[in-house]
């Protein structure tokens, strides 16, 4: 049965292991997940899915693989022999639980009784020792107290009941939420291209071993370079104005840029990009970087990232002097251009949703002049843009 299932994973791309496939098996033997198709389902997700990001799609498989196990369970336990039950009922409840149990008639009086109160109650009802409810004696309900009752939903407190009946509920991921910190780091280690340079101080065991065999037997030790991410990153943030909104989201992916590159530089620009940019916002009005320096500066490897929402008058875009702040001598296009021309590896991130860009000129424009290599800034948005970045 399980080995269908691992095939299905397959079949829908998320590549689970042999290794991955026996751990959950010997999981399984040591009764990490017994008799609970909820404890079986975060069992087989964490041991047969490595990208969080696929949750979606192992929901899906395993929704349809098991589909009807439950209503199939219930359909069986009509079917357990009487004394097979009442061993059951020995071995889950003390011998107190038990006569406590039998003083209030017994489990099928007690589930009986449920069915009427089901039956007869007609609003909501907040302590009390007879109705469902809240707090209370009742044996029915939650956050209340029973020797031996039945909880209802909400919240245990005093671990009183000897069934609990609630709907769980498990929501899809979905990979359009707003980023956190870890999320683009996943991300951005797409990014990552190892290469070792600087000072040989790592032992290359390896190639060690391969020549002390050939100078017969003599140790020869060899050395090499630590492994570093080669990729260079150059972001460009847009701030200020219609981007104080998206504050927390840049300085994650900010964050998360600084841990995963050695080799990344940032600067800032309003609105769009013009002749000059800078790094340190308190000080963007004597201390400037003019875009030229960028272009002479970072070598044509630096993978550029643009991320701001384009959303401002599309004359600061296309036209001299447009910019809201200064005069610009040329038009903020221009500049992309030259960008863009020196940056072949390029790309633009929007935090603001991807419904609304059809609805904003300016947006538009930035999307032609990026030759569409524009992204939202998600999950999804981000991983479709790092692979735009290796293409």
């Amino acid at each position: 049965m399980l080995l269908d299932f691992f095939y299905a994973l397959r079949k829908a791309d998320l590549k689970p292991s042999i290794t991955e496939y026996l751990t959950l098996i010997e999981a399984l033997s040591l009764d990490v997940a017994f008799c609970s198709i909820d404890e079986f389902y975060y069992l087989a997700r964490a041991s047969l899915v490595k990208d969080e990001t696929k949750f979606d799609r192992f929901d899906k498989v395993f929704g349809q693989y098991f589909q009807g196990i439950e209503d199939a369970m219930e359909a069986f336990e009509g079917q357990i022999p009487p004394e097979w039950v009442e061993a059951m009922k020995q071995m889950q409840l003390t011998a107190e639980e038990m006569q406590k149990l039998q003083a209030m008639g017994g489990w099928d009086e007690l589930m009986e009784t449920l069915k009427k109160r089901l039956e007869e109650q007609k609003k909501r009802h907040e302590g009390g020792n007879k109705w469902i409810g809240t707090g209370g004696t009742s044996p029915y309900g939650n956050s209340g107290y029973n020797p031996m009752g039945v909880r209802i939903g909400g919240r245990g407190g005093n671990r009183s009941a000897v069934k609990v009946w609630e709907k769980r509920e498990y929501a899809n991921l979905d990979d359009t939420i707003e980023l956190g910190t870890r999320n683009i780091k996943l991300a951005l280690r797409r990014l990552r291209k190892f290469a070792r340079e600087g000072a040989e101080e790592i032992l290359d065991l390896d190639d060690t071993i391969r020549s002390t065999a050939r100078n017969a037997g003599y140790l020869d030790i060899k050395m090499v370079p630590e492994r570093h991410n080669a990729v260079k990153v150059l972001l460009c943030f847009d701030v200020g104005g219609s981007m104080d909104p998206h504050v927390k989201v840049c300085e994650e992916l900010f964050s998360a840029a600084r841990a995963e590159f050695k080799h990344m530089e940032y600067f800032y620009f309003h609105n769009f990009v013009y002749e000059s940019m800078w790094k340190d916002n308190a000080r963007r009005q004597t201390e400037k970087t003019p875009t030229w320096d960028l272009i002479h500066t970072y070598g044509e490897d630096y993978k550029l990232i643009f991320i701001g929402d384009a959303t401002m008058s599309p004359y600061e875009i296309t036209y001299a002097g447009g910019s809201v702040e200064h005069w610009n001598e040329e038009s903020g296009q221009a500049w992309a251009e030259r960008l863009l021309r020196h940056f072949r590896k390029a790309i633009w991130l929007n935090p603001e949703p991807e419904d609304y860009w059809e609805y904003n000129p300016s947006v538009q424009i930035t999307r032609e002049i990026m030759d569409n290599r524009m992204y939202p800034l998600t999950l999804a948005g981000l991983d479709a843009g790092v692979k735009k970045l290796l293409a």
